[in-house]
C-alpha cells in the first residue's frame, strides 16, 4: 500500500512539472521571462571608491544570469545608512558601518600599502630587512627621527619624506599599526592617490602610504619599474624572514594577505550593507554569486579576496532561516531550464524513496551512525625510531658514521600535512642555525615552513623529494631525509633534543594539543570543517590539515612549529 502511495505522489510530481514545462512553451513566453526578471530585479548602490569593482560585479553577474536585472547606481559617500537598497561600501563609510541598526557582511577586502621609489638607492637592502610598525612609528613622531637611517643600521642619513592620502579609514589603520597618533604625525597629506603616486615616483627617498586597488587600477605597478611594495616586517626582529616575505608580485602579495602573513590593522574591508537583513531572491542571488564566482573579481580590480572559511561562514549567516537559496539562481532565473530540473529532481526523488523503502523492508540490520569515513590519525600508528633525536620543531637528526648529520621532519608532522606536493630547499654549501627556516613544506598552495634542529652547513640536499616529494610521507626517517650537514655545536644542541621513549611521552601531549587545536578550529567554522573530528571516540582523521584554509596552516605553524624553537 505504502509503495503504491508513493508511486502515486510520483506520478503527481511529474504531471505538475508537465504542466510547468507545457506553460513556460506556451503562446506568450515573453510574459514568462517578463515575470520573472520582474522576480530578479534588484538595484545595487555603490559608495565612489568603489564603483569600478560593483559595476564589475553587477555586469558579470548579469551575463552570467540572462534574466536577472541587477541595476547599478553610485552615490555619494554615507547615503548607505538610511538607503533601503543593497549598498556596497567600505570601511571609508564610517557612518553606514556604525550604525547599529544596519545589517553588514564583509564580502572582500582593500589592503593599505607602503609604497617607495623604483630608484631609491636603498632598494637591495630594504627587501631584504623590510621596515617595522616600530620604526614607522618612529619616522611619524618628528624631524629628529624622520631619517633612512633611523630605519635600519645601514640607512643613508637623509630625511625622508612620507605622503598619505588624505582619507580617513587609511589613516585610522595607520595609527592601529604603529600605536602613534596621525594627528600629532609627520605627515604630508594629499588629496588623491594619484597626486600620492606621482610624489612617491619622483622623490627617491620617500615613503607614501595608498590603496593597493589604486596600484592596480592605475596599472602602475608591475612592469613600470617607478613604485616597488615596501616589505614589512611583520615580527620585528630586523630582518625579513622567508615566511614574511611576499613582496615578489602583486599575485604573491594579495596570496600573502589571504593566509594572513600581512599586518590585519592594514586590512580594510569591503562591506555589502543594507537597512535589513536581505529577503529578497535577487538580492540574496547576487550576494551567493559575489561569495563564489565574484570573488575572483577581487583580485583583478586590485583588492584581496576572502579566504575559504568566511565565505562558507558568511553564506552560512546569510541563508541561515531563510528559504530563498540563492543557490537556485539558474532555476529563478531561467524560464525554460527550471522545470526539466524538477522534472530530473522528481524523478530522482522518487527512486531514492522506492531505493531507500525496499532497501528498509528487507535488511533487518540498523545502519551504523558511527561509520569511519576515513583513516584515524592515532599516536600508536606513529613511528619513533630509536637512535634518532627529535626537536620540538618535529623535526629529526641522527648522526652519522663519519660525524655528519641527517634531518628530516617526523612522523606526526607527515601525518598532520597528508601528501605533500612540494618542497622548497635550501642549497648545498649554505650555512644554517638551530631554529633558522631551513625548508618550506607545501601542500596545494598551503605551506608551513621548518626550523633546522642543529646548526652547521649543508653539505648536501636529498634532491630526489624536487620531482617526488611523496616519499617524506611514505618514508620521513629513511628515503625521505632532506639534508645532510656538518654541524657546528653538536653536543651542546642535542642536549635539548628528546630520544625514544621521552620523545614519545612528549608526542601524547602534541596529540593533545592538536585535538584541541582542531576542536577549536570546527567550533569556528562548524559548517566547514565538521567532518574533521570523528563521532566515534573524538578521534582525528588522518591528513587532518589537508583540507583546512591557509589560515588554518598559519595558525598551525604558529602554535606548533614557531612556538617550539
Amino acid at each position: 500500500m505504502k509503495t503504491i502511495s508513493i508511486l502515486t505522489i510520483g506520478l503527481s510530481l511529474l504531471i505538475s512539472n508537465h504542466a510547468a514545462f507545457a506553460a513556460s512553451r506556451s503562446d506568450n513566453p515573453n510574459a514568462f521571462a517578463t515575470a520573472q526578471s520582474m522576480t530578479n530585479a534588484a538595484k545595487i548602490s555603490s559608495s565612489p571608491e568603489l564603483y569600478n569593482l560593483a559595476q564589475n560585479w553587477v555586469n558579470d553577474y548579469n551575463a552570467a544570469n540572462p534574466f536577472s536585472m541587477i541595476s547599478m547606481e553610485q552615490t555619494v559617500a554615507g547615503k548607505a545608512e538610511t538607503a533601503k537598497n543593497l549598498f556596497l561600501v567600505s570601511d571609508e563609510n564610517a557612518p553606514a558601518l556604525t550604525n547599529p541598526y544596519n545589517w553588514k557582511m564583509v564580502v572582500g577586502r582593500d589592503v593599505i600599502v607602503p609604497i617607495i621609489s623604483a630608484k631609491n638607492p636603498m632598494l637591495n637592502q630594504l627587501t631584504q630587512v623590510g621596515i617595522s610598525a616600530e620604526k614607522f612609528a618612529m619616522l611619524f613622531k618628528g624631524a629628529e627621527t624622520k631619517n633612512w637611517s633611523a630605519c635600519f643600521p645601514n640607512g643613508q642619513n637623509v630625511p625622508v619624506q612620507i605622503y598619505v592620502s588624505n582619507n580617513q579609514s587609511l589613516l585610522t589603520s595607520l595609527e592601529a599599526f604603529t600605536k602613534s597618533s596621525m594627528a600629532a604625525a609627520n605627515l604630508k597629506r594629499l588629496n588623491s592617490a594619484e597626486e600620492l603616486i606621482s610624489a612617491v615616483q619622483n622623490d627617491q627617498f620617500s615613503i607614501g602610504f595608498c590603496k593597493l586597488s589604486d596600484l592596480r587600477t592605475m596599472n602602475i605597478y608591475e612592469g613600470t619599474e617607478k613604485v616597488r611594495l615596501l616589505p614589512i616586517d611583520k615580527n620585528g626582529n630586523g630582518r625579513l624572514d622567508n615566511f614574511e616575505n611576499i613582496y615578489g608580485s602583486l599575485e604573491e602579495f594579495t596570496h600573502g594577505v589571504w593566509i594572513g602573513k600581512y599586518p590585519n590593522a592594514l586590512c580594510d574591508n569591503i562591506y555589502a550593507v543594507s537597512n535589513a537583513k536581505p529577503t529578497q531572491k535577487s538580492e540574496l542571488a547576487f550576494l551567493s554569486w559575489i561569495l563564489n564566482d565574484g570573488q575572483k573579481l577581487l583580485n583583478s580590480n586590485g583588492y584581496c579576496d576572502l579566504t575559504s572559511s568566511e565565505k562558507e561562514s558568511n553564506l552560512a549567516s546569510l541563508l541561515g532561516g531563510s528559504t530563498n537559496n540563492p543557490n537556485l539562481t539558474s532555476i529563478v532565473t531561467s524560464p525554460k531550464s527550471w522545470p526539466v530540473m524538477l522534472t530530473i529532481a522528481g524523478l530522482a526523488g522518487l527512486f531514492l524513496v522506492l531505493f531507500f523503502y525496499s532497501k528498509s523492508s528487507t535488511a533487518s540490520t540498523p545502519i551504523d551512525p558511527h561509520i569511519q569515513l576515513g583513516p584515524l590519525m592515532i599516536e600508536k600508528v606513529m613511528d619513533v625510531p630509536k637512535g634518532l633525536y627529535f626537536d620540538k620543531t618535529h623535526t629529526w637528526a641522527f648522526m652519522e658514521q663519519d660525524g655528519n648529520v641527517r634531518v628530516g621532519i617526523d612522523d606526526f608532522l607527515q601525518h598532520t600535512t597528508g601528501k605533500l606536493t612540494k618542497i622548497k630547499m635550501r642549497e648545498a654549501g649554505e650555512q644554517v642555525r638551530k631554529g633558522e627556516t631551513i625548508m618550506t613544506i607545501i601542500q596545494e598552495g598551503k605551506q608551513l615552513n621548518i626550523y633546522a634542529p642543529i646548526s652547521g652547513t649543508i653539505l648536501e640536499q636529498n634532491e630526489s623529494l624536487l620531482t617526488d616529494t611523496g616519499i617524506i610521507n611514505a618514508s620521513p626517517f629513511f628515503k625521505g631525509w632532506v639534508y645532510q650537514i656538518e654541524p657546528k655545536n653538536w653536543l651542546r644542541e642535542v642536549q635539548f633534543m628528546f630520544m625514544g621513549d621521552k620523545y614519545a611521552e612528549w608526542l601524547k601531549d602534541e596529540f593533545t594539543r592538536l585535538k584541541d587545536f582542531i576542536a577549536a578550529t570546527v567550533r569556528t567554522n562548524n559548517l566547514v570543517y565538521a567532518h574533521v573530528v570523528l563521532q566515534d571516540g573524538g578521534e582525528l582523521t588522518d591528513n587532518v590539515l589537508a583540507d583546512m584554509d591557509p589560515k588554518v596552516w598559519e595558525d598551525f605553524q604558529t602554535q606548533f612549529i614557531d612556538s617550539s624553537r
